[in-house]
């Protein structure tokens, strides 16, 4: 990891945008943004959460501390919470909008979802335990990041922690990744064992 100090006047901010630009090419990366802090606005988000309350508020907490740099348009989750549940205090303390949507097997609710989510740079899923269509990640067209609770490419889909104790594995993690259409198989962002 490098440091540096940021001089928009000694590094211009369309120089900085083209040479991390061939810089990128140099790895032949598929995307590469730019964004620096206390220049550029926050990234605006939408988190989508299911039953599981950890992985949402370790994230809200994080922001909170000022260690997540980002502004949470709004928490969408599957499953109800009660008005005096931790995780909705934080929300109604904090300002951030909550979303209850019940989804079935018949239906996921993606429309809703892509009208709430509207206008953000990219989504945070925060163990939302849905499976989300090729349909709606076309529609939404920008960044999923899934927060899954095991190691990729082993152990995907439901039930990480207790295929790894089946396989014998001696240390379990979490991986974050980006969605594409095909299960916890996008392109690894970090993982922690």
């Amino acid at each position: 990891c490098s440091e540096f100090t940021y001089n928009p006047r000694l590094w211009p901010r369309d120089m900085l945008r083209t040479d991390f630009l061939h810089l990128s090419d140099c790895f032949n990366a598929q995307k590469s943004t730019v964004r620096v802090p206390d220049i550029d606005p926050k990234y605006k988000i939408a988190v989508l959460a299911s039953k599981q309350d950890h992985c949402l508020f370790d994230l809200l907490h994080r922001w909170q501390e000022g260690r997540l740099p980002v502004d949470i348009h709004c928490v969408i989750s599957n499953h109800d919470r009660p008005v005096d549940n931790h995780v909705m205090r934080f929300l109604k303390r904090h300002e951030i909008p909550y979303h209850y949507l019940p989804t079935t097997s018949g239906n996921k609710r993606e429309q809703e979802i892509l009208e709430l989510i509207e206008g953000t740079d990219f989504v945070v899923l925060a163990r939302y335990m849905q499976v989300m269509s090729e349909s709606f990640l076309k529609s939404y067209g920008k960044d999923i990041i899934n927060i899954h609770h095991g190691l990729l490419p082993s152990f995907k889909g439901g039930s990480p922690s207790r295929q790894a104790f089946n396989a014998g594995v001696k240390l379990i993690g979490a991986t974050s990744h980006f969605v594409t259409p095909e299960l916890d198989a996008g392109p690894i962002i970090e993982q922690m064992g």
